[in-house]
């Protein structure tokens, strides 16, 4: 009987804990990645959007605990240049493999590992982010909305650590290292 009563207790342990674990998945048409670059030695740059493949947030006991998406690189789209070839020009280089070898590596991951939460609902989340086959950690704050279902973010990355090593010949026309990202996801 006491064998019973203990097994009985880890299978409710175990479906309580599974059942206080939810997937939500992301809504792909009201979500958004914006991405900024520019320039090292002057004002100005180039900005654009990615598009996601697919995602979805982790809850655990009514907060999010983390989360999966994944971006489609090939979607890659400078929004700045008014110009239809000088804007495929930019594309194309920016999918080049002197950039993110869209072809060698048509898809780049997040994974949220670490949810902190704040006052205002501000979390900090940490998260494993994978571009060129390459996973690096990453860190950024993020708001959550809980009443229009919406996390909203901003952050920069270095893109040498995913040997994103463009370099450009002219010192005034350098591009800087940093990467922004603005992104906001809905449910």
């Amino acid at each position: 009987m006491r064998k019973f009563s203990i097994t009985l207790i880890c299978f409710l342990s175990f479906c309580c804990a599974f059942k206080a674990q939810q997937k939500l998945p992301i809504n792909l048409e009201k979500s958004t990645i914006q991405w900024i670059g520019e320039y090292t030695f002057y004002f100005g740059g180039h900005e654009g959007t990615i598009n996601l493949l697919d995602g979805y947030f982790i809850k655990t006991n009514e907060k999010i605990s983390g989360g999966k998406f994944t971006v489609d690189m090939t979607s890659l789209r400078s929004t700045d240049i008014d110009k239809e070839e000088a804007r495929k020009n930019l594309d194309d280089h920016l999918k080049a493999p002197d950039f993110f070898d869209v072809k060698k590596y048509p898809k780049a991951y997040l994974n949220i590992t670490k949810v902190d939460y704040h006052e205002n609902n501000t979390v900090r989340m940490e998260a494993d982010f994978t571009i060129k086959g390459i996973t690096k950690s990453i860190n950024f704050r993020a708001t959550l909305d809980y009443k229009n279902r919406t996390l909203k973010t901003k952050f920069k990355i270095d893109r040498r650590r995913w040997n994103v090593n463009y370099t450009s010949k002219m010192r005034d026309g350098a591009i800087s290292d940093a990467i922004g990202f603005i992104v906001e996801i809905s449910l």
